[in-house]
């Protein structure tokens, strides 16, 4: 349920409308406009007459019911779209387009370096690097741990980079938290609801991908568990979702970016490099996806993708990275002119 207050409505209005919601043991989320001040009602049951009473209340414009099984994250209840802040004045869900890159993993401070260097130059706004790799097998490269995140901070701290990593258990949180800037829940753990709450708690802002057999509503369900622990700076991720078709990794959803856009307000990237599996259908699909309304890319880079210990199908040179970055930003250029 929304409460729509008045245009130009007194605070004390607004604070007596809260009061009358808290003590029915319902929780709030005060959307304040530059002209109407948005009051969403959140709980598991509303009583029958809490409309009315609502209604009823001064000040009160309107009651806007709401269907969805998602509140936080729905666009009812919040219609201004959500803009991530990062350190250093970087932003998701803005007016700019920000690029994610990274090797599949953390291998070497060498190789780290690298890639982050170069992404830097070209014109890349944050680091990805995965130091935690659950894997299939028990004998692949499963990351560096807290070696890896060092390197992280190390080149952080020279590029001023922010850093992105995942992490798949609870009691990774805290080591990551300690080093990096966005975690990531990746799309095995998206309905890992503990660890979605222990992350949202951190007050961190957090990267939901989705699952790849996940439907939309269950993907914003998920976010609405971070954003449940008042953790307002909450991402949506596009990796892929999964086919019939052996031909790529997963069929990469682009109709899910307009769509999402619809139904919430939080920013969304897409992960063209996990969704397609092979690197020569990163730049295509990362392209179709911005000309899409993606607000940001996640593109793995490794500077010898055949030599990778993870995700090297995938993971673009330097070189074919560099060059994309171009045509990305030709792309956010029309689409400015087309808005």
């Amino acid at each position: 349920m929304i409460v729509v207050m008045q245009a130009g409505a007194s605070d004390k209005a607004v604070d007596e409308v809260v009061e009358r919601i808290v003590q029915l043991g319902l929780n709030t989320n005060i959307i304040r406009g530059t002209e109407r001040t948005i009051i969403g009602v959140i709980g598991t049951s509303f009583k029958a007459e809490l409309a009315e009473m609502l209604a009823s209340a001064a000040e009160v414009d309107s009651i806007i019911p709401v269907s969805k099984k998602y509140k936080l994250a729905s666009r009812e209840f919040n219609p201004v779209a959500t803009v991530v802040e990062l350190n250093g004045g970087l932003t998701i869900g803005g007016s700019e387009v920000v690029v994610i890159v990274g090797p599949g993993a953390v291998e070497s401070e060498e190789q780290l370096v690298a890639v982050a260097r170069a992404a830097k130059e070209a014109g890349g706004h944050i680091l990805k690097g995965d130091v935690f790799k659950p894997r299939a097998s028990p004998y692949a490269f499963r990351g560096l741990g807290l070696e890896g995140l060092k390197m992280l901070a190390k080149v952080r701290e020279e590029l001023a980079m922010p850093i992105l990593t995942e992490v798949h258990s609870t009691e990774e949180i805290e080591l990551a938290t300690t080093y990096a800037d966005i975690i990531l829940i990746g799309p095995h753990n998206m309905q890992n609801f503990n660890l979605l709450e222990e992350v949202g708690r951190t007050m961190r802002p957090v990267m939901i991908q989705r699952g790849n057999s996940a439907t939309i509503e269950e993907w914003l369900l998920a976010a609405e568990y971070a954003l449940n622990t008042g953790n307002k700076a909450v991402i949506l991720c596009e990796g892929g979702i999964r086919s019939f078709d052996p031909s790529t990794r997963a069929v990469l959803d682009l109709a899910v970016i307009p769509l999402v856009k619809k139904l919430s307000h939080l920013p969304i990237v897409v992960n063209p490099s996990q969704a397609t599996g092979k690197g020569f259908l990163v730049p295509p699909m990362g392209l179709a996806a911005i000309a899409a309304g993606a607000d940001g890319l996640i593109i793995e880079v490794h500077p010898h993708p055949d030599q990778a210990l993870a995700e090297g199908p995938e993971s673009l040179t330097i070189a074919e990275f560099e060059q994309m970055i171009t045509q990305v930003k030709n792309i956010t250029r029309a689409r400015k002119q087309a808005l």
